[in-house]
C-alpha cells in the first residue's frame, strides 16, 4: 500500500475512536494541563500573601516556583520510562490526581517546609503529565487533523496566565491563599474524574503515536536548541514584563492587570490560530512565528517607552509565542528518534531549562544594563532559534530534491 493509495488516505483520516468520546477526554486533559500550569505559577501570584503568613521572605516564596521546575527537569524522562508499560489512560488520571492531592497539600501545609514538600509532590505528577499527554492526545485522532489536536490541548496551557493564575490571585486576596489552592483542588479533580470515564484505551503502537512517523536524530536535536533558545529568550521578557511594563512604557499600575489580560488573549487567539494550519506546513509555521516574536521583542526595545506601541508589541509578543509550543510539541512527536513518550519528556526538560535561564539571565541583564535591553537581548535568542530552524528547512529541502532521497521529518503528501 503506497503513500499516495486510497487505501493510505483513508487511514491517513480515519479516527481510531469514538470521537466524541475522545473529544470530551481532550477537553479533561486541556483542563488538567490549565490545573498544572497554574498550580506552577501561582505562588508567583500569592506571593505578597504567603510570605508575611509563612514567615518567610518574597525571595524564599519563590524558590517554591523555581524548586517546581527543577523537579520537572530531573524527573520528567525517568518517571517516563518507568511507566511506560501502563495504559496512558490511567497513567494520565493518576499525574491529575497527584496534582488534586498536591495543591490539597499545599492548602493545609502547616509552614513553608510542607509548602515546599507538597510542591515537589505536585512537581512530580506534572513531570510525569507533560510526557505523556501529548502522544496520548494524538493517539485519540486521525493523523490528519493530530497537529489540530495538539494544539486544542494547549488551549489549557494558555488559559493558566490569562485565567487561572490571576483568579487564583484574586481569590488568595479575597478568602486567603490556602482557599486559592483549595479551589485547583478541586479543578484538578473534577478532570481526573472526567479524565478516568472518558478516555478511551488506545494501544499507542497501533494509533502509529508509540515511535516518531519520521525518526531523525538530527532534527530531533535541532527542535532541543530551537526550544532552549525560544523559551530563554521568551521567558527573559515574560519574568520582567510588569516592570517593564511600568518603569519603560510608563503604564500606572491600576492598568496592569488589563494590560497582562490582554497579553492572554493574544496568547490564547495565537494558540487557537496555529492549529488550523498545523497539519499542513508546521516547521514553516514555526519559522513565521520565531520571525513574529523576534519582531515583537525588537519593537518592544525600540519603541516600548510609547505606551500605544508597547501595548502592540506586547500583543504581538503573546500571539507569537503561545502558537510555538503546540508546533514544537508536534514536531518532537515526528521526528523522534525513538519512542516518542522519551522525546516528549526530554522537551519538556529542555522547556524548563529555557524557562529557569531566562529568568535568571533578565534578572541579570536588569541588574547590569537595566529593564529596557531585556528585550533586546531576549530578541537575540530568539533570532537565533530563527536562523536554526531556517537552516535546518533548508537542508531539508535540499535532501528532498535529491533523487530518491529519504529525507527524515517531511511529512509525506497526501492526495
Amino acid at each position: 500500500m503506497t503513500a499516495n493509495s486510497p487505501a493510505a488516505a483513508a487511514a491517513f483520516a480515519a479516527p481510531p475512536v469514538d470521537q466524541r468520546r475522545a473529544v470530551v477526554a481532550l477537553i479533561a486533559l486541556s483542563v488538567s494541563a490549565f490545573t498544572f500550569v497554574t498550580a506552577e505559577n501561582l505562588p508567583g501570584g500569592l506571593l505578597t500573601l504567603i510570605a508575611p503568613d509563612l514567615g518567610r521572605s518574597t525571595s524564599e516564596v519563590g524558590l517554591l516556583v523555581t524548586a517546581y521546575a527543577a523537579v520537572v527537569v530531573l524527573a520528567s524522562l525517568p518517571l517516563s520510562r518507568l511507566t511506560r508499560r501502563f495504559p496512558r489512560r490511567w497513567v494520565l488520571a493518576a499525574t491529575t490526581a497527584v496534582c488534586t492531592v498536591g495543591t490539597l497539600w499545599s492548602a493545609v501545609a502547616a509552614g513553608y517546609v510542607d509548602l515546599m514538600a507538597a510542591r515537589m509532590v505536585t512537581a512530580l505528577g506534572q513531570a510525569l503529565f507533560w510526557s505523556v499527554v501529548t502522544p496520548a492526545a494524538a493517539s485519540l485522532f486521525a493523523p490528519a487533523v493530530r497537529g489540530k489536536m495538539i494544539a486544542r490541548l494547549a488551549i489549557g496551557n494558555s488559559l493558566a496566565p490569562l485565567l487561572g493564575v490571576p483568579l487564583g490571585t484574586w481569590v488568595g486576596q479575597q478568602a486567603g491563599w490556602r482557599t486559592a489552592f483549595l479551589v485547583f483542588s478541586v479543578v484538578s479533580l473534577l478532570a481526573c474524574l472526567a479524565m478516568a470515564i472518558a478516555m478511551p484505551d488506545v494501544d499507542a503502537e497501533q494509533s502509529g503515536t508509540a515511535t516518531g512517523t519520521h525518526p531523525s536524530m538530527r532534527r530531533f536535536v535541532v527542535l532541543m536548541v530551537v526550544t532552549v533558545l525560544l523559551v530563554t529568550g521568551g521567558f527573559m521578557m515574560i519574568t520582567f514584563v510588569t516592570q517593564f511594563l511600568l518603569e519603560t512604557a510608563g503604564f500606572p499600575d491600576r492598568y496592569l492587570s488589563a494590560l497582562l489580560l490582554g497579553q492572554g488573549a493574544a496568547g490564547l487567539a495565537g494558540t487557537l490560530l496555529i492549529g488550523q494550519v498545523l497539519d499542513k506546513r508546521p516547521w514553516q509555521t514555526v519559522l513565521v512565528a520565531l520571525g513574529l516574536l523576534t519582531g515583537a521583542l525588537v519593537l518592544l526595545w525600540s519603541l516600548g517607552h510609547v505606551p500605544a506601541v508597547a501595548l502592540a508589541g506586547l500583543a504581538l509578543f503573546g500571539l507569537a509565542f503561545s502558537a510555538i509550543p503546540p508546533a514544537l510539541s508536534f514536531l518532537s512527536m515526528q521526528v523522534a528518534p525513538g519512542a516518542t513518550e522519551s522525546a516528549t519528556a526530554i522537551s519538556s526538560s529542555v522547556f524548563n531549562i529555557g524557562i529557569g535561564g531566562g529568568a535568571a539571565l533578565g534578572a541579570l541583564v536588569v541588574a547590569t544594563v537595566g529593564i529596557d535591553t531585556v528585550p533586546l537581548v531576549g530578541a537575540f535568542f530568539v533570532l537565533a532559534a530563527l536562523v536554526v530552524v531556517a537552516v535546518d528547512v533548508r537542508i531539508a529541502a535540499r535532501r528532498t530534491a535529491m533523487p530518491h532521497a529519504d529525507v527524515p521529518g517531511i511529512t509525506p503528501r497526501r492526495p
